[in-house]
């Protein structure tokens, strides 16, 4: 993938980073990590420029991320409900957990949105239940791009001063992958056995 993702930018420069980002975010398993900083690196050994990487980049990872905001409005709070009725016993989830987790994202939504686009893999799928919990779009869109325009900066930037030793921070930042990831793994295991227990209590 990396040779894939390396050549695709070598060739068709921005046109190429805007579509490797849109797939990013519709495809999570395409690393950013790869794609930014390897664009940043690019800009010092091509006619790229710093801000055209950073801003077509962004770009490409808004559309991907309105894209899944959009699937997100397709499963909204009453479809959910309508899974619950038919599979509710079976998954062990009722019309009140839906309710408080949308109501949990009504009041959260922004900076889960904000801080989640510098998460791997949170970072695409944060769309989703924006989408779900009717999260207003134009507010969506904007910490949508600020968070975005942060992350690229950083990777972007970091590719730019590194040059040739960009891959190091692909190596640091699978370094933080694998804390989030462990630290997801963490907090899920403590979900699920809050929740067990609450059941039993309830």
């Amino acid at each position: 993938m990396e040779q894939w993702i390396t050549s695709l930018i070598e060739e068709y420069g921005y046109l190429g980073i805007f579509f490797i980002m849109v797939l990013e975010n519709v495809f999570p398993p395409i690393p950013s990590e790869l794609v930014l900083p390897f664009g940043g690196f690019m800009t010092i050994k091509s006619n790229l420029t710093l801000t055209g990487v950073i801003v077509t980049s962004t770009a490409g990872s808004v559309l991907g991320a309105i894209i899944l905001y959009g699937i997100g409005l397709l499963l909204d709070v009453t479809r959910l409900e309508k899974l619950v009725d038919r599979w509710g016993s079976v998954l062990r989830i009722q019309k009140k957990d839906i309710h408080r987790a949308n109501a949990w994202f009504d009041r959260y939504g922004k900076w889960t949105v904000f801080f989640g686009r510098m998460i791997p893999i949170v970072r695409s799928m944060i769309s989703i239940p924006a989408g779900m919990s009717n999260m207003n779009f134009s507010l969506f869109l904007f910490f949508t791009i600020l968070g975005t325009a942060l992350w690229n900066i950083i990777l972007v930037g970091a590719g730019a001063m590194l040059g040739k030793s960009w891959t190091k921070i692909v190596e640091y930042i699978s370094i933080y992958s694998e804390i989030v990831y462990v630290g997801f793994a963490i907090l899920l295991v403590v979900f699920i056995i809050w929740y067990i227990r609450r059941r039993k209590t309830t």
